[in-house]
């Protein structure tokens, strides 16, 4: 059985080559799963997630993560997810590999939400909006110049302005021209791509301020009373999901389906359809696109899969 520390993981899964990887998984089945969610039984606001996935004749899968909010106020901080991503051989249930698992789910986070930008966002991009600066946040940065090499300027919003200077430092030293922008409202105008990973419960993203051809990724908001943008955005922009299971789940969505802003109906399809051909996908170089990247257990066993073809398993 061979293990892979976080070092390991983030060099054997560059985004270059791992969202290209993701398309070609995605033309395929989606392995078969379900999830086991367990809350702190002290009230707190922590969980321990258990996400299976079998991939028929390829892997069994299991991520096993807390995901623990408070820790990013640790002294030293913490990663908020922590765990482990483990395979198994489908012909005999014996292991494969153990990989780290917050490594793991930052790579196939960020990649596929690179992906839903290759599908959908505008063929030239030049500017690149981050809202948020936890650990994710130069991970779909780098996610996005990787489907979008055209991306010239990144900008980063935080509502502290430290955590921002840190991440905006942190792809400087990538060769990334990264800026702070102090203004929300002023830096979404100017984006043609948009990626939110916050842990909001509030909308940040004001959809009346997204400019014709824009491409809006949703990360962060994963629970029922999170939602990173508004109903404007949501009746302005074309609807597309990771896949078609969750959205039930996800404030994201249902919150703007409740006030009627959108339908489940309209939303127009997922990674699965837009890369076997059974969506379109962007229909004119004016049209707002929205990809609400909601997870799931596919991806880690689409991501570990890669994993264990690129090294060689």
């Amino acid at each position: 059985m061979q293990l892979f520390n976080a070092e390991t993981v983030h060099k054997l899964l560059p985004y270059e080559d791992l969202i290209p990887a993701l398309h070609e998984m995605h033309e395929g089945e989606i392995p078969s799963g379900k999830s086991v969610h367990m809350k702190d039984p002290s009230g707190a606001d922590n969980m321990f997630v258990t996400l299976p996935g079998w991939l028929s004749g390829q892997l069994i899968v299991v991520k096993m993560v807390g995901v623990f909010p408070d820790n990013r106020e640790r002294k030293p901080p913490l990663g908020s997810v922590l765990g482990a991503v483990a395979a198994f051989d489908t012909k005999t249930g014996a292991p494969i590999l153990v990989a780290d698992g917050e490594a793991m789910t930052y790579r196939k986070t960020a990649a596929i939400s690179g992906l839903g930008a290759a599908q959908l966002a505008s063929p030239n991009p030049r500017n690149l909006l981050i809202v948020g600066a936890g650990g994710l946040a130069p991970h779909v940065a780098m996610a996005h110049i990787a489907a979008r090499p055209s991306i010239q300027h990144v900008q980063i919003w935080n509502r502290t302005l430290s955590n921002a200077n840190t991440v905006a430092a942190g792809l400087n030293e990538y060769g990334i021209d990264a800026q702070v922008s102090s203004s929300l409202d002023s830096a979404v105008p100017e984006a043609d791509i948009i990626s939110c990973v916050t842990m909001s419960d509030q909308p940040l993203v004001r959809g009346a301020l997204l400019k014709p051809g824009s491409h809006l990724d949703l990360v962060g908001s994963y629970l029922p009373h999170m939602r990173e943008t508004d109903d404007d955005a949501m009746r302005r922009g074309s609807v597309y999901t990771c896949c078609d299971r969750g959205r039930e789940d996800v404030g994201e969505l249902t919150m703007p389906m409740a006030s009627g802003a959108l339908r489940m109906a309209d939303i127009k399809g997922d990674a699965f359809e837009l890369a076997q051909g059974r969506s379109a996908g962007r229909a004119s170089p004016e049209e707002i696109t929205i990809f609400k990247n909601i997870g799931g257990a596919h991806q880690d066993v689409f991501t570990t899969a890669i994993l264990k073809q690129t090294a060689k398993l």
